[in-house]
């Protein structure tokens, strides 16, 4: 850019300077031919040879300043031209001293947008040095915020594994009392009743805890990652599914990934149960298909159910959302977050979670991760 300003730069001085030096020149006119006598001007005649010397030195002199012009003009352009290349390479090599410092930024920042999981890198800092300028509070302000960014995460993983305890214990005992009520011989018939609600929404409150730190760790680094083939995965879903009164069926083909298979297997169960769940009272069925399309491993669950309208197929993978209660095929309620934690294992397997509305209703959920190399 400064280069190219240079060149604009030079060419406009080089033509004022053409236009001021041609300006300057004078013509024949202003030559005079002639001498004074007593102050007064006295002509002489064309014939007379100081007349004739004169025009030759006139014409003489027009011819060098021509001569001039057109070396400033030629030349000017040619020693533009040169200093234009040099100013072009040395712009080159000073810019890129100067902004190596916002280059080491960038490469930083890529690190760790580029790491498998949202917290990792986060320990790392730029390398700050030189003179106090511009790039170097652009660093410093960098690392602050790497450095907040650090300590935000570390309470995450302590509330994590604290809320991993704290709120399973309570619901644990809670349902061993209950389980104990319950089965009592002098128990009466309104105890029982109760006990089986409260576990029942005892259950459902162990699943939404399970399922809200299943979703925290989703977002998190796989620690560990292994040869899976999401075909065997589906097929021990498929075949663990109690599915009531829908049809659940599997046509696998090899998709082999690497990943978790314990968070593999969860997001494959997910889809399924609620493939089940939200679907058809009466005739309802559920697809599962697995293909390795090119370099990726396809997972597709579809199912049949009432239209679902397309403004609110994603939505559908925000915690917490859920269709109403009428495409229940059973009389418990999800939490909410299948979908969710469904595209929270696919980003973090580098892949991503899709729907589609189903003409005839129900939807197609389709998951693609990166197939294992061969």
């Amino acid at each position: 850019m400064y280069g190219g300003l240079f060149i604009a730069g030079g060419a406009l001085l080089l033509v004022l300077t053409y236009s001021m030096v041609q300006q300057a020149i004078p013509d024949g006119d202003q030559i005079f031919q002639g001498f004074t006598q007593n102050g007064e001007e006295v002509p002489l005649p064309d014939e007379d040879p100081l007349v004739q010397s004169q025009n030759l030195r006139i014409f003489a002199t027009g011819k060098l300043w021509q001569e001039a012009l057109d070396t400033l003009r030629n030349q000017g352009i040619q020693a533009l031209a040169v200093v234009g290349l040099g100013t072009f390479g040395l712009g080159w090599v000073v810019a890129g001293r100067m902004l190596r410092p916002l280059q080491r930024i960038t490469d930083t920042a890529a690190q760790i947008a580029e790491s498998p999981a949202a917290d990792k890198g986060l320990h790392q800092r730029i390398k700050v040095s030189g003179p106090r300028d511009e790039l170097r509070d652009l660093a410093e302000t960098f690392n602050r915020m790497l450095e907040r960014l650090d300590h935000s995460f570390d309470g995450q993983r302590a509330f994590v594994s604290n809320a991993s305890h704290e709120l399973r214990t309570p619901l644990t005992v809670t349902r061993a009392l209950l389980e104990v009520a319950v089965h009592r011989q002098d128990a009466s018939a309104d105890v029982r009743l109760l006990g089986e609600t409260l576990l029942e929404v005892n259950a459902r409150h162990e699943r939404l805890i399970e399922g809200l730190l299943l979703l925290m760790r989703s977002d998190r680094e796989l620690a560990e990652r292994s040869y899976v083939d999401l075909a065997d995965v589906a097929e021990h879903v498929v075949a663990q599914t109690s599915a009531g009164g829908v049809a659940v069926t599997a046509d696998c083909e090899e998709a082999p990934t690497r990943g978790e298979p314990v968070l593999l297997e969860r997001l494959a169960q997910n889809l399924v149960e609620n493939a089940v769940r939200y679907n058809r009272v009466e005739g309802g069925w559920v697809r599962v298909t697995t293909r390795r399309d090119g370099g990726a491993a396809v997972l597709e669950v579809a199912n049949s159910g009432p239209v679902v309208p397309a403004f609110e197929v994603e939505g559908l993978f925000e915690p917490f959302r859920r269709l109403g209660t009428e495409r229940l095929a059973t009389a418990s309620k999800g939490a909410g977050l299948g979908l969710s934690i469904v595209r929270a294992i696919a980003t973090a397997h580098a892949g991503h979670a899709a729907a589609a509305a189903r003409p005839d209703g129900g939807l197609t959920v389709t998951v693609t991760l990166p197939a294992a190399p061969d």
